[in-house]
């Protein structure tokens, strides 16, 4: 005959697993290229504009997506979806293993950075509902300068609730992103000039 505290037990461990397999999820993002670069008929396709409607993304393009969910705050994130920005598309994937892609701009690529002191994690593709960095909802200085030397950008930003910053950048080029909080300077060089390159920036450390 079971123990009466059994059930109970059974409950708290399953209770137990849910918590570590949410909190996992919720800090994950793609460590590197989780397949090869799409080719352009593959970023062509017809967008499932269902999906979107499901996930009350119905309408907006890639862009729009990126501003509503990058900057959500952490709490109100969609748990049941995974938009993984790429060079040349947002990859948008559910739990009912949907997948729909929306191209990006011909001529800028979504770049997130995620500006730490202590703590980072390994990131390659940025994860809109899932990354989290370090420095939430604070303001930082953000210089990006061309390899000829032209400032980019020059503009005091605020991190999301998700600690990261994102900034549009223009194809094909190579650029060093500075960062700069409470006397605290970082340094790291991206790159828009391939189909593979990273999207998710976490080795930028304020020292």
């Amino acid at each position: 005959m079971p123990h009466p505290a059994a059930p109970h037990r059974r409950k708290l461990i399953v209770a137990a697993a849910a918590t570590l397999a949410a909190a996992l999820v919720l800090t994950g993002c793609a460590t590197a290229p989780s397949h090869e670069p799409a080719s352009p008929s593959a970023n062509s396709q017809a967008v499932d504009t269902g999906f979107l409607a499901d996930h009350d993304l119905d309408g907006l393009d890639a862009a729009q997506v990126i501003e509503r969910l990058d900057t959500m705050p952490v709490a109100d994130r969609p748990t049941d979806l995974i938009a993984s920005v790429q060079p040349d598309a947002l990859v948008l994937t559910d739990d009912q293993k949907r997948e729909t892609r929306l191209p990006m701009p011909e001529d800028e690529v979504y770049i997130s950075v995620a500006p730490y002191r202590e703590q980072t994690h390994d990131c390659y593709f940025h994860s809109l509902t899932t990354c989290l960095g370090e420095l939430a909802n604070t303001a930082v200085q953000v210089t990006l300068t061309g390899e000829d030397g032209d400032v980019l950008l020059d503009e005091v930003r605020q991190t999301y609730d998700n600690g990261f910053v994102g900034i549009w950048v223009p194809r094909g080029i190579k650029a060093t992103l500075t960062i700069e909080h409470e006397g605290r300077t970082g340094t790291v060089t991206i790159s828009t000039m391939n189909e593979d390159d990273a999207t998710c920036i976490t080795t930028l450390q304020l020292t």
